[in-house]
């Protein structure tokens, strides 16, 4: 007998912080995309997937994974220019209060804006997060702490809530 949760629950229950992680990641513009390509890819598999399975990870691998393919096709591509600034929804997403942090966030190296989003953000384990961008769980957790030592240098005072933990 099967006691997955019907697919449109997942959704409604991780869908909001896939959205993060993906805004985190690829910043605004980018991340709609990621995300309906994550639940896409994750709609076909999640009849395969073990009930005992960490459905918030599996999403954010995935997610990580199409986060990977948006950058490596944005590097094929030539920047766009003059582009005209989104207004702020209030959304809960990046660049939509603080853009200086944003930036700050987005100018961070790769592995480390991932373990960031992925731990503060996805709120996932540093086991998971090792897992999700391939090496250990010190080199992850490294990596997310570098990440905040390198936020707090260009961002003073800003990185408090949840970076004990």
């Amino acid at each position: 007998m099967d006691m997955k949760q019907p697919f449109e629950n997942v959704v409604a229950q991780h869908g909001a912080t896939v959205l993060r992680v993906c805004r985190v990641v690829l910043g605004p513009h980018d991340a709609d995309d990621a995300w309906s390509e994550t639940f896409l890819s994750a709609l076909r598999a999640y009849p395969d997937l073990p009930e005992t399975a960490n459905v918030e990870a599996w999403l954010v691998t995935i997610a990580h994974r199409k986060a990977i393919d948006v950058l490596r096709v944005a590097k094929r591509n030539p920047l766009p220019v003059d582009e005209v600034p989104e207004a702020p929804t209030g959304r809960d997403i990046p660049d939509s209060g603080d853009s200086d942090l944003w930036a700050a966030v987005k100018g961070l190296p790769s592995k480390q804006r991932q373990a960031v989003a992925y731990r503060y953000v996805a709120g996932l384990a540093y086991a998971e997060i090792a897992e999700i961008l391939g090496g250990t769980v010190e080199a992850a957790r490294r990596a997310a702490a570098d990440g905040l030592k390198n936020l707090r240098k260009k961002y003073p005072g800003a990185i408090t809530r949840g970076a004990s933990s």
